[in-house]
């Protein structure tokens, strides 16, 4: 049985939460504020996190910088707030998702699936060095992508994206991480790198380029790989 713990200082959606995600089969603790949310991080080593970033003690992002400071564990920002300036600077200081209130239980559920299969092989271990989509596989072990049974050629700096994203699988990774990881600090503002390649990539990639199945955008904010 997964351990979730979940942040939010509504004591009635807390609730909610707590009943809902029970019933789904999480052992669940709850925490209305930070400071508690950190002290059931450090002590319980939860599996998964929901957070909300509206906190009366601690900001949310705070307590994402802190956890991070410690532990991998997954963290799903759930937050009324919109703008994508925030949800870049959870994202950027470490949470894995985002989601907007109000929202539905089936979209939180999907989400701690994602983080949930991305639990799997997270030990350090690289346990499937091949992923296969369908329209086509990567070769993590050897850096390689096939296509129809082809090889398909890729210049480094593509590769370096397809990589960073198939090795999240779900996970949103934001313009900043992907700049700072791929060109280096002083990159994050050429975000229209990002646009150049990710197109390049779908070309070559995807069945439909126009639609992407597995090379997404969410706009503002960065890229994920569905797989």
């Amino acid at each position: 049985m997964r351990t979730i713990l979940v942040v939010d200082d509504e004591p009635q959606l807390l609730r909610a939460l707590q009943v809902n995600l029970h019933a789904e089969g999480y052992k669940v603790l709850t925490a209305l504020d930070g400071t508690t949310a950190l002290q059931h991080a450090a002590s319980n080593h939860p599996d998964l996190i929901v957070l909300d970033l509206g906190l009366p003690d601690i900001n949310g992002v705070d307590v994402i910088t802190k956890i991070r400071g410690t532990s991998s564990t997954p963290i799903i920002v759930l937050s009324a707030r919109h703008r994508s300036v925030d949800k870049v600077r959870a994202l950027d200081a470490g949470a894995d998702d985002y989601v907007t209130k109000p929202f539905g239980l089936d979209e939180l559920l999907a989400r701690l699936r994602v983080a949930e299969r991305r639990l799997g092989t997270s030990d350090g271990i690289e346990q499937v060095p091949t992923v296969d989509v369908g329209e086509f596989e990567v070769d993590l072990a050897n850096r390689k992508v096939i296509r129809d049974g082809a090889s398909v050629r890729l210049t480094p700096r593509e590769w370096a994206i397809l990589e960073l994203l198939v090795r999240n699988p779900g996970r949103l990774i934001t313009q900043q991480q992907m700049l700072a990881k791929i060109w280096g600090p002083g990159y994050g503002g050429e975000t229209h790198y990002l646009r150049v390649y990710m197109g390049q990539l779908r070309r070559k990639l995807e069945a439909d380029p126009a639609r992407p199945r597995h090379l997404l955008t969410e706009a503002g904010m960065g890229y994920r790989f569905e797989p």
